[in-house]
């Protein structure tokens, strides 16, 4: 579970400024002087028919011309998964629609896992979480005070460390499932196809060799980590309500975040237009 996943569940609501700059380009227009009037024809000059008019070609930076651009993967730019969204929360796990990469090696897997965990993000959001625990006392065993909310914290990181290593790393390695997040993009098919397609990622993954197959690593894994942590929290918290409660929030939440992934793109071209492509481009 990314940071992401975290805004989800509490409400925490992002609102976003957009200064939005537009250019305005006047057109100049030169004055030619007259020429001498030529002299008059005969009657036997016949009189030529105008030049065709050229075609007027778009400009680089037009929407014409940037509609069709391409990353160097043949990908349009306009779908592309950047690694960050809005330039701060990860987006490490997408991968673009329509790009095909090499099978995701064990190594990459702890990388993506780590980043998830310890990304400057990922620990403000937790704080963030563990704040709104504090405030309305979810564990009252924890106390209040400076040493309180420290432990509210420590608890936030570790729920978000044991899920994202089962999910991304340590169950995905046992049964070569590659935790990438396949985004399907508007080749795919229409609006609610793309919905129904991120939401069953929970349930449908791949495998390293590319064939689909059941998402162990999102059901298992996340059951095991809401499994590990009731281990570390008061002993009224150590029931089977509990854990399956965590384990059902923790699969919704990430089918959330892959539907919010699949339509990033979208909302990113919609919201900045060719400055969002210019932007995915530089990602």
């Amino acid at each position: 579970m990314d940071c992401l996943d975290w805004l989800i569940p509490r409400g925490v609501v992002c609102a976003i400024l957009l200064v939005c700059g537009g250019r305005c380009s006047a057109q100049q227009s030169s004055t030619v002087p007259d020429a001498p009037a030529p002299a008059t024809a005969s009657s036997a000059d016949t009189a030529q028919d105008p030049p065709a008019p050229v075609p007027s070609t778009p400009l680089p930076d037009s929407p014409d011309a940037q509609a069709g651009a391409r990353t160097s993967s043949g990908t349009q730019i306009d779908e592309e998964q950047t690694k960050r969204i809005m330039g701060m929360l990860p987006n490490f796990r997408s991968v673009t629609a329509g790009e095909v990469v090499p099978p995701e090696t064990t190594q990459q897997k702890l990388a993506t896992a780590t980043l998830d965990n310890f990304d400057y993000t990922a620990l403000l959001f937790a704080g963030l979480i563990a704040a709104d625990s504090f405030v309305t006392k979810a564990t009252p065993e924890f106390h209040q005070g400076a040493a309180g909310y420290a432990r509210y914290y420590w608890h936030t990181v570790a729920d978000q460390s044991v899920e994202n290593y089962m999910v991304e790393l340590i169950v995905p390695a046992v049964t070569h499932e590659d935790s990438r997040y396949f985004a399907m993009g508007r080749a795919g098919g229409g609006y609610w196809k793309r919905v129904g397609y991120s939401l069953s990622r929970v349930v449908v993954a791949r495998k390293d060799s590319g064939k689909a197959t059941f998402n162990t690593s999102e059901v298992a894994g996340s059951g095991i980590a809401a499994g590990v942590s009731l281990f570390y929290y008061p002993t009224s918290e150590q029931t089977v309500h509990t854990g399956l409660r965590d384990w059902g929030l923790d699969i919704a939440y990430d089918s959330l975040t892959f539907a919010f992934h699949e339509f990033w793109p979208d909302i990113s071209h919609a919201v900045f237009g060719n400055r969002g492509k210019a932007t995915a481009a530089a990602h």
